[in-house]
């Protein structure tokens, strides 16, 4: 039996059937992963160079239904909750009080439902992956056209960068907090060399460094409760403001917070893309929403608790405004801790690397977005991107909380509309 030729279309509909004129043909329309590496040009001996030693190979073209072998469900849960048990998360509740001027009790209601609003379109998007096979941004030419798609992969490619060069800020705060001789370049460096290299194999080692770079970061974070719970600076006393006043630092604080847990919207089916085509839409949504909810509501509702001391305590207050963020942990792990503690700092500095590889490592994609050559940019995307963001961070010590601030809002902005 025969069945009629079609165009190849790198990124055409999942299962889609043509009728011939002797019977019906079935094809994905997908490119296999044997023919990257088919044929004597230099490409091709790129490709199995990169195939031998487990570099992706596949860049936003459709993957197959028979290559999608990723087979372990919770690798989509760990994905999100690594990238978010950080101290970016962290931050992002400290902000509450210095920035928008809120107490312990608006900022945790407003943490906690806001959260609950902004995740609930990456699990939905999550569901995409092993539906379709396709990357988010291929996703979207669905919803804005070919052309238009190109506007919001650049809108995502900034949004990537800018988050990763706030992050990175961060980091270098606490390597600075651990270590006021150590210039704030050097820890930015450290960070994005470190991300560059994972994002640079792929999909596979993003996910295995994210399964497992959670662990540290959560038994750090319980020592951190433990011991500020011991110093008893806890300031839960804040009154709840009433009138326009409170309702607009809620308001923009939402803003941020939103900003932040919807924004991994733009690339959320970009970790399921393996996952077998079979999987439940039900199974990934909860995965998802675990992986994201837990760690994120953890982490801020630590920050925001943290700050609270900043207001009767002077140690504390003098901390965050010398070294920002890494100064608050400073003071809560190295008096008791000494130098444990600064090794839970520097540990906390290098788990920044967990939140950034699903950024940078979705860079590459975008990019392939904007390109007439899928597979040209994502095998040195992570070299670039990583340039891009140590260009753009600025010192640490001349970067206050706002910049953060202002990120997330302009960041929550677009992703609405997204």
């Amino acid at each position: 039996m025969s069945t009629s030729k079609k165009e190849l279309d790198l990124e055409g509909s999942p299962g889609e059937k043509y009728v011939a004129d002797t019977g019906v043909g079935y094809s994905e329309n997908a490119v296999h992963k044997y023919e990257f590496a088919a044929g004597d040009s230099v490409y091709a001996k790129l490709q199995r160079i990169a195939g031998k030693y487990g570099v992706e190979q596949r860049g936003i073209e459709r993957v197959p239904s028979d290559e999608r072998d990723d087979t372990n469900m919770s690798k989509i849960g760990t994905i999100w909750l690594s990238a978010n048990l950080v101290v970016s998360s962290f931050a992002i509740g400290a902000l509450s009080i210095p920035i928008f001027g809120l107490g312990f009790v608006d900022s945790a209601l407003t943490i906690i439902f806001i959260n609950l609003l902004g995740i609930l379109p990456v699990c939905f998007f999550s569901t995409f992956g092993p539906r379709f096979g396709l990357r988010q941004m291929v996703l979207s030419r669905f919803y804005f056209g070919y052309y238009g798609v190109k506007v919001i992969a650049i809108f995502n490619i900034l949004a990537c960068i800018g988050w990763s060069s706030v992050n990175v800020i961060v980091g270098a705060q606490l390597f600075h907090a651990i270590n006021t001789d150590m210039p704030g370049w050097a820890g930015i460096v450290v960070i994005a060399v470190l991300t560059m290299v994972i994002c640079m194999f792929g999909y596979k080692i993003v996910h295995v460094y994210e399964r497992w770079s959670w662990i540290p970061c959560l038994v750090i974070f319980l020592i951190v409760l433990g011991e500020f719970a011991h110093t008893g600076k806890f300031n839960n006393l804040l009154p709840l403001a009433t009138g326009p006043a409170e309702a607009g630092a809620i308001l923009s604080f939402a803003a941020g917070v939103y900003g932040f847990a919807t924004g991994w919207v733009s690339y959320a089916a970009d970790y399921t893309v393996y996952q077998p085509v079979d999987r439940s839409r039900k199974s990934v949504f909860l995965w998802t929403f675990g992986g994201l909810f837990l760690p994120l509501v953890f982490t801020e509702l630590l920050g925001a608790a943290v700050m609270t001391a900043t207001i009767n305590d002077e140690d504390y207050l003098n901390a965050y405004f010398d070294s920002g963020i890494g100064g608050l942990f400073a003071v809560v792990l190295v008096p008791p801790l000494g130098r444990f503690g600064e090794f839970c700092m520097a540990i906390l500095a290098l788990s920044i690397t967990a939140n950034n590889c699903p950024n940078i490592y979705s860079v590459s994609l975008s990019l392939q977005v904007l390109s007439q050559k899928p597979s040209a940019y994502r095998g040195s995307s992570g070299p670039l991107s990583a340039r891009v963001r140590m260009w753009l961070s600025p010192s640490p010590a001349t970067t206050d909380s706002r910049s953060g601030s202002r990120l997330m809002l302009i960041i929550g902005y677009w992703l609405a509309i997204y």
